[in-house]
């Protein structure tokens, strides 16, 4: 994982709605590892802290007083989360089993990559990657 003592090192917050009870899609899609969760007096999600990889990044509840938006009630985003994997076929193919979108079918690229582009049910567009 990222270490503290390392820095600087990124690690991004994805802002999910509020009353999110499950996170599920990252770890079926991703194999991502829940490390900490802070729930809400209701059981949904505040902030989850994961990894992909060991690389850590958060999920957190939006804050509308803070100008916090996730992708879906904005109506769309400013970033595409570029993941680099072995094999982008069998993690969009694992993704769409848990839950996204396909937006562009994996396909090599002459720039040296085979790249395809989903959105995950929270609206997150994610960029999967491999160098051929």
């Amino acid at each position: 994982m990222d270490d503290p003592a390392h820095l600087p090192f990124f690690a991004p917050h994805l802002y999910i709605p509020a009353g999110v009870k499950s996170i599920d899609f990252y770890l079926q899609a991703f194999s991502a590892i829940e490390l900490r969760r802070f729930l809400n007096d209701d059981g949904s999600y505040h902030v989850s802290e994961l990894t992909i990889g060991g690389r850590l990044f958060h999920l957190h509840e939006i804050n509308v007083t803070k100008g916090q938006l996730d992708p879906m009630s904005a109506g769309g985003t400013t970033v595409a989360i570029g993941l680099f994997v072995e094999d982008v076929d069998r993690v969009v193919s694992a993704a769409i089993q848990a839950g996204a979108d396909l937006l562009s079918p994996a396909r090599d690229y002459d720039y040296g990559y085979r790249q395809a582009m989903i959105r995950d049910p929270f609206g997150h567009q994610w960029l999967l990657e491999m160098q051929i």
